[in-house]
């Protein structure tokens, strides 16, 4: 009884803020994600080039941060969090709607329709859950708990392809559009829940209590900018889903069903990881003492981003297998720490123009490397692909040293 009680006490309204923002981008998940899934695989079977997917894929990653720094200055300054919370989430419709077309210049402005959604909605939604989160239950809790439950909607978005595979058996165009259209379902449910937690934040009062401060009055400090170039090179040098995906369907190596079935099992694993790393980024600040003290847990990044192409490019099913798991570990580590450390090293009402400027050299970052590794991959230059992750890591291990000496200096 008195465990239970406990556990009353500890379920806060922040941490029910943190939860239900939680549902709602699982739901979001569960949409672009199973999208995300079978894209690659779709537009082989249209005649798409591994360049043309790259390139496309690298565009819209691009500008799906790139305009997150303009939506984040707008959120700052007009502090409408909610009015670019609502259209973000309401552009994912274009999901569904790529089930009714085979064309490819329709399809390219769905998928950037879609990623620019995601620019306008997440600014605003990392604003106001770290400003909850950083004084009541940690940003690293919060972020890695928003991230896990994210990822139950990555894991079951690709289910739905699985399953419609599974029981029309075939994996033609036709069943990959039906994959398409019922992403609609989890979309209606999203929009009806973006509206409900509107309406129960509102009555818990956690934003509307917060100081309201000028815009101009506190500045972005030079450990921000070392970070961004950071994350800008770790992510340079990342092997994306979209050419793993192409990889398997190209050589012939898995069935589509088991590729969208493997990426599900990646995001498993980046739920997980998320709930550990954030645990652990918390715990470091309270053993140094210090909001900068989680930054230490940076450092394998760019060592296990490094496996990444020694692991997925070849032909062995068995290291493909891994290399998705450690894929999995790279993509919850950079949606729970990397976001976390935005919030500890940036001021809370500059927060919206940190998230923006950041997010626009890790959309810069997936631009060049998507787009460069699709059109290596087409020239038959997987050494070549290999030797620039190395590279881009090396530089990303010499400016986290850089980090780590900004860091002893000003704080």
């Amino acid at each position: 009884m008195k465990l239970k009680i406990k556990s009353i006490k500890r379920f806060t309204p922040a941490v029910t803020v943190i939860i239900l923002f939680g549902v709602i981008s699982l739901l979001g998940d569960m949409v672009y994600e199973g999208a995300r899934s079978a894209n690659s695989q779709y537009f082989n079977l249209l005649g798409v080039s591994a360049a043309q997917v790259g390139l496309v894929f690298g565009i819209g990653e691009f500008l799906g941060y790139f305009l997150r720094l303009i939506a984040g200055v707008l959120s700052d300054k007009s502090g409408k969090h909610w009015i670019f919370i609502f259209a973000g989430y309401g552009m994912l419709l274009v999901v569904p709607v790529m089930g009714f077309t085979m064309n490819w210049d329709i399809l390219i402005v769905l998928l950037l329709m879609e990623r620019i959604g995601k620019s306008l909605r997440n600014p605003a939604k990392d604003t106001i859950l770290s400003g909850v989160a950083e004084n009541q239950v940690g940003t690293g809790f919060a972020f890695g708990l928003q991230e896990a439950l994210d990822q139950i909607g990555a894991f079951s978005g690709p289910l739905i392809f699985s399953l419609v595979f599974l029981v029309a058996g075939r994996n033609g165009i036709q069943e990959y559009q039906l994959g398409y259209k019922w992403l609609v379902v989890p979309f209606i449910l999203l929009m009806l829940f973006v509206g409900y937690v509107y309406r129960k934040i509102k009555g818990y009062g956690l934003i509307s209590n917060l100081k309201i401060k000028e815009f101009r009055s506190e500045r972005l400090q030079p450990i921000f900018w070392i970070y961004t170039a950071f994350t800008f090179f770790c992510t340079l040098g990342f092997v994306n889903f979209s050419l793993i995906g192409y990889h398997l369907k190209a050589d012939h190596l898995m069935s589509d069903g088991n590729i969208t079935l493997l990426y599900s099992g990646a995001m498993a694993v980046d739920a997980v990881t998320a709930l550990i790393v954030g645990k652990l980024y918390d715990k470091m600040k309270k053993r140094t003492g210090s909001k900068t003290g989680g930054l230490t847990v940076l450092m394998a990044i760019p060592f296990i981003t490094l496996l990444l192409p020694f692991l997925t490019m070849g032909k062995s099913l068995f290291l493909i297998v891994i290399g998705m798991m450690i894929f999995g570990v790279i993509m919850g580590t950079h949606e729970t720490i990397m976001r976390s450390a935005v919030a500890d090293i940036t001021p809370f009402y500059k927060r919206g123009t940190s998230f923006g400027v950041f997010n626009t050299g890790y959309g810069l970052a997936l631009l060049i490397s998507s787009a460069l590794m699709g059109w290596l991959y087409d020239m038959n230059q997987t050494g070549i692909i290999i030797a620039f992750t190395c590279v881009a890591e090396a530089i990303a291990v010499f400016l986290y040293f850089k980090m780590t000496h900004t860091v002893t200096n000003q704080f």
